[in-house]
């Protein structure tokens, strides 16, 4: 058990936390969420002794070993990657260090001897025999292949040293797990057995995560930052949201009668705790939320952008995009070949790959920014197209302006300072934030104002490559409402496995050897096994 008491950190008038007092008990995992700048990442350091509270105290039960998701990708590049998992466990890897040290001594001495029995006596009650075949699963099951465990870690790519890091902070059974932003870089079937993994987790988790699926399918409860204050309530991100929106509403409804307002928070209760029967912890979570007073979730003080994309302007016609035998190939490798497809009018097209960098290409090459490719594309005549880049540097590099006066160069229709205003108003940026110039924004602040110019544009037909980078859980609800409530077409990638399943009408995969092209939701697409044979051949 991890026990919170009278916590409070303060760096100069700022204050992040002040007074909390918390509970993290053995068989839950705790979604810790706030607005960017909240601290979330910071509580898990002070959990962990990285940073030092201003006041208060932590308490770990004794005897318990916790494990961090380290965030230092260079640390362990002098070791191998399956050194560095078994590292993990910093008890038995240090055992069995001195183990082997002692034995590689040429003067052995009866002492020597001694101590090395008492350590094979604790190396083989902490199974230390299996430990670098269970190192090498934990690998395997992260995506490591087995030809890469005794390379060093500073000969693997960075995407790979993020799942080594991940396999050391699970490696072992520790009692108490700190897990910051784990599924970064991680793909499907990884992410998949991540969360497999930790729903059948027995011990705490602690997790700060931006990807809402994960977050629902692991947390047991949700440990909200707000007001300074953290608060912790029973169940996943999704019941935690659906909850203060709708005492939000609530408490807007000064009228409602209070046996009206009552009904209203039963009928929701019961909704959640019927869904809670998908979940791997069913009956636990089912429980707690049978127990939830409502009236205790507040309404939270998180602001969410206004992404509206539904002022399309020209109405589409039937045609809209004619793709043939579309290829590309970068640096000697074939990044699609052969895709052919026609877009419907009103669908809205998720585009997988294995290979980000396809996915990429296939929309700089519908965008004019990539010149080389075989094959046809066509969009219909009435079709006027607004996309957002995985890559944005583009339209900010060498600019020196304010937000308005940047802004102001997308309006075709009106330049008014005030028109512009607005826009910039609905992306959460009010008053003299509007003057903010363009080389100071963070990778968010630039991700909004892309949103604003391309709901300038009134287009209908939109195209999204990776559109959740750099945006926080605020950013992303908006974000997938705006397209769920978009009445034109939409071709989008994205590794937001929430968005994709709740957006996408139909599936389209670019692969090597041309398209996998299926009517479908996501989860259909990915769970079934036809489809994953399919998938198999393609690559």
């Amino acid at each position: 058990m991890i026990s919170v008491s009278n916590l409070s950190l303060r760096y100069g008038k700022r204050t992040l936390f002040e007074d909390v007092n918390l509970k993290f008990t053995q068989g839950n995992c705790y979604g810790v969420i706030g607005a960017n700048g909240a601290g979330k990442s910071t509580f898990l350091k002070i959990l962990s002794g990285d940073v030092t509270q201003t006041s208060g105290s932590v308490a770990i039960t004794p005897g318990e070993r916790m494990a961090v998701l380290k965030q230092n990708h260079y640390e362990f590049d002098e070791f191998s990657v399956i050194e560095t998992v078994m590292m993990g466990h910093s008890e038995l890897y240090d055992i069995m260090k001195e183990k082997d040290a002692i034995y590689a001594k040429e003067d052995f001495s009866d002492k020597d001897g001694e101590r090395a029995g008492e350590l094979e006596n604790r190396f083989a009650e902490m199974d230390g025999w299996n430990m670098e075949s269970n190192a090498a699963t934990m690998l395997s099951n992260l995506g490591i292949k087995e030809d890469q465990h005794y390379k060093q870690l500073k000969e693997i790519d960075g995407n790979q040293k993020v799942r080594v890091l991940l396999a050391q902070a699970l490696f072992g059974n520790p009692d108490i797990l700190l897990l910051d932003e784990p599924t970064n870089d991680l793909d499907i079937e990884t992410i998949a057995w991540l969360e497999n993994f930790l729903a059948d987790y027995e011990n705490i988790v602690l997790v700060v995560s931006h990807d809402r699926h994960f977050l629902d399918a692991v947390c047991t409860h949700i440990v909200d930052i707000d007001f300074s204050k953290m608060t912790t309530y029973s169940g996943n991100y999704t019941f935690w949201y659906e909850s203060s929106q709708l005492a939000l509403k609530q408490r807007g409804d000064q009228n409602k009668k209070l046996e009206e307002k009552v009904k209203e928070l039963q009928e929701f209760i019961q909704r959640f705790s019927a869904n809670a029967s998908k979940s791997k912890q069913a009956t636990s979570r089912k429980k707690a939320l049978d127990k939830i007073d409502i009236s205790e979730i507040k309404a939270s003080s998180r602001k969410y952008p206004a992404i509206l994309f539904n002022n399309l302007g020209r109405e589409a016609g039937d045609q809209i995009l004619q793709v043939e035998n579309l290829s590309h190939s970068a640096n000697g490798e074939v990044m699609f070949k052969n895709i052919s497809f026609m877009v419907n009018k009103g669908d809205k097209i998720a585009i997988l790959s294995q290979n980000s960098l396809a996915t990429a290409a296939f929309y700089n090459v519908l965008t004019g920014r990539e010149p080389n490719y075989t094959g046809d594309f066509k969009f219909g005549i009435t079709i006027n197209v607004a996309d957002i880049p995985n890559d944005n540097s583009q339209y900010f590099a060498g600019k020196d302006m304010n937000l308005v006066d940047w802004l102001r160069e997308y309006s075709d229709t009106d330049k008014d300072e005030q028109f512009v205003r607005s826009f910039l108003g609905r992306m959460l940026f009010s008053g003299e934030e509007v003057l903010k110039n363009t080389k100071v924004l963070s990778g968010g602040e630039k991700m909004r104002c892309m949103f604003s110019q391309m709901m300038l544009k009134h287009a209908n037909l939109l195209l999204f490559d990776e559109p959740t980078n750099h945006l926080d859980l605020e950013s992303i609800t908006a974000l997938n409402n705006g397209m769920k409530d978009f009445k034109g077409t939409i071709l989008f990638t994205s590794r937001d496995h929430a968005l994709t399943e709740s957006v996408a009408t139909r599936i389209i995969e670019i692969t090597p050897k041309g398209t996998i092209d299926k009517m479908m939701t996501y989860d259909d697409y990915i769970n079934s096994p036809e489809i994953a044979e399919l998938r198999a051949s393609h690559y």
